[in-house]
């Protein structure tokens, strides 16, 4: 199974037919590409619709659904210090830090590193790993398909922070978990689907 964001939707690709309410389901051998077939069914359905692409194949459907994207890999992740939690405002939006993975780096170093280059602060630690997620952009006027390895971190170090404002950060935050409503309401959905993984956790 994958979950991917298209549109701002979670849109669910399966090799196992759903049995739930509430949904609209399609089979992958129906679409011939996503921008032309699955986009408009995105925006002729229902928001309250959970949206499903059926296939035997899955993996294979997959691949050739998206076999015209760019493919981009990222990391990023949550850090926590003390009692308060680390957010940017990218672009008028609040995001949790990440980004490009860059030649022979690991997926945890990259992590750390787009941390600390985009907030400036040093040395976040890995603590545990949150989820995987997927979601779709026009980066250069191309379709994006970005697959993003999110971490829990945590940091002892000073509170001080720094934006990096060349990427389009305006603001870099420690907020208390009672704040977080605020980053719900001015975010991505599959930001959303990060911090409800990670809270849940915590529990």
């Amino acid at each position: 199974m994958y979950k991917v964001f298209i549109e701002n939707r979670p849109i669910i690709f399966t090799d196992i037919i759903p049995k739930k309410k509430n949904s609209f389901w399609v089979k992958s051998n129906t679409l011939q590409s996503i921008g032309d077939d699955l986009i408009p069914l995105i925006h002729q359905t229902s928001l309250n619709l959970g949206i499903y692409v059926y296939a035997k194949e899955i993996d294979a459907e997959f691949e050739r659904l998206f076999n015209t994207f760019e493919k981009i890999e990222a990391a990023g992740g949550i850090v926590r210090r003390k009692k308060r939690y680390l957010f940017i405002k990218r672009n008028g939006f609040w995001d949790i830090p990440k980004g490009k993975l860059e030649l022979n780096e690991s997926i945890e170093a990259c992590a750390i590193r787009e941390i600390e280059e985009e907030c400036g602060l040093k040395n976040p630690e890995i603590v545990d790993f949150i989820c995987l997620t997927y979601h779709t952009y026009e980066f250069k006027g191309r379709p994006t398909l970005k697959k993003t390895y999110w971490y829990a971190l945590k940091y002892e170090g000073d509170k001080l922070l720094s934006p990096q404002i060349e990427e389009g950060i305006t603001e870099v935050k420690w907020m208390k978990f009672t704040c977080i409503k605020k980053v719900r309401k001015n975010t991505f959905s599959s930001i959303i689907e990060v911090l409800d993984t990670y809270f849940s956790s915590l529990k």
